[in-house]
């Protein structure tokens, strides 16, 4: 009877752990930001914290609920936004690129980075398996210099077989009630470029760019020949040279490092995964800075 009473407990503490991760959404975001609706918020308020008076706004609530679940539930979003606290940290400057899932041919990198060379970090949490890692891994060591993994550190000997060597590996544990990220194995750089797989990680425009720049025009073909004659010009160019045009576009794209740097640490990951404006931010800031609602009940009731 006791251990039944104890299952129901950690039950009910998992349930509300999952339903706080649940704030940390796209949908959630985007519908706060489109339509200044915080209904989802309230009702996770409502139903596990409706005695608290210490959170008054959407803002401090949601940092309550981070602090949960980086410490009860750590699920891929608290990873991420670690992920990028260390990033920040340890290798970024004005010119780095992070992106959020980026798209390869089958494989969909947790997280990318571009400043001079390219990183592609997957992550693994409590709740993932190693089913797909070496297939993953595989993909990223096409088309990126350094490659890691990042897992919890009390599963380092159940996934370090499976990491081949000249993969990077990052811990994350926990000191103190605080997240931290190590990097327990430095990433041995590739060298082993394929220029199929990298143009299938670029715009038209970015990989023309690339032949114009090395032969000075595009292929003499027609347009529904261009995609073939071009991955044929990609793959005649050394390994180095290529990989640093494929640089130099990547890099061309949206700089978001400035915005991350002053995003809330709670939110950066949401901030990256959304695409956000500063307009957009600027919304999204004055909705969170408003009083929760039932708090706002709470006052009114008592006046």
């Amino acid at each position: 009877m006791k251990m039944m009473k104890q299952d129901v407990q950690t039950y009910n503490i998992m349930d509300r752990m999952r339903s706080y991760s649940s704030a940390f959404s796209r949908s959630l975001f985007t519908d706060i930001i489109k339509y200044g609706d915080c209904s989802r918020l309230d009702a996770i308020h409502d139903r596990y914290d409706g005695k608290r008076k210490k959170e008054k706004t959407y803002f401090s609530y949601l940092k309550y609920l981070y602090r949960q679940i980086s410490i009860n539930y750590r699920c891929e979003y608290v990873y991420k936004n670690e992920l990028i606290e260390l990033l920040i940290k340890k290798y970024a400057h004005s010119n780095t690129v992070i992106f959020n899932e980026f798209r390869m041919q089958k494989s969909i990198v947790d997280l990318a980075m571009f400043n001079g060379n390219s990183r592609a970090f997957e992550i693994k949490t409590e709740y993932d398996t190693t089913r797909r890692l070496i297939g993953q891994l595989v993909d990223y060591t096409r088309v990126f210099q350094l490659c890691y993994v990042v897992i919890p550190a009390n599963m380092l000997e159940t996934y370090e077989k499976d990491i081949p060597p000249y993969i990077g590996i990052v811990l994350m544990r926990e000191s103190g009630g605080v997240l931290e990220l190590d990097e327990a194995r430095p990433a041995v750089e590739n060298k082993n470029i394929d220029a199929g797989m990298m143009m299938k990680c670029l715009r038209t425009k970015e990989y023309e760019n690339m032949v114009i720049e090395e032969f000075g025009k595009l292929p003499d073909v027609p347009y529904y020949e261009m995609y073939e004659a071009c991955e044929e010009k990609l793959y005649d160019m050394p390994p180095d040279k290529l990989h640093q045009y494929f640089l130099k576009e990547i890099e061309k794209r949206k700089n978001n490092m400035c915005l991350l740097k002053k995003a809330p640490r709670e939110l950066r990951q949401m901030y990256l995964q959304l695409g956000l404006s500063k307009g957009q931010i600027d919304i999204l800031q004055t909705y969170l800075n408003n009083p929760i609602k039932s708090q706002l009940k709470l006052c009114i009731s008592h006046i």
